[in-house]
C-alpha cells in the first residue's frame, strides 16, 4: 500500500511498509508512477544487499465522517 498526499503545489507517496522510500509528481498519476518505479528499485537494492524484504503489514481504509 503506498499513501498519496495532496499538497500546496504537487503530490507526494510513500510505503509505510519501505521507510525511506519515496516520490512526489505534478499530479496523483505520475505520483503514483514514481512511486511504483521507487519501489521496484528500492527492493531490488535491498536483495541486491542481502536483506530480506518485509512483507505486508498496513492495511488502508477510507472512512468517511458526515459533517
Amino acid at each position: 500500500m503506498i499513501v498519496v498526499e495532496k499538497g500546496a503545489r504537487n503530490y507526494s507517496a510513500y510505503c509505510p511498509g519501505i521507510p525511506g522510500c519515496i516520490a512526489t509528481g505534478k499530479t496523483r498519476a505520475r505520483t503514483e508512477k514514481s512511486m511504483r518505479e521507487a519501489l521496484a528499485f528500492h527492493i531490488e537494492f535491498m536483495r541486491e544487499r542481502g536483506e530480506s524484504v518485509p512483507p505486508p503489514t498496513t492495511i488502508g481504509a477510507i472512512v468517511r465522517v458526515a459533517a
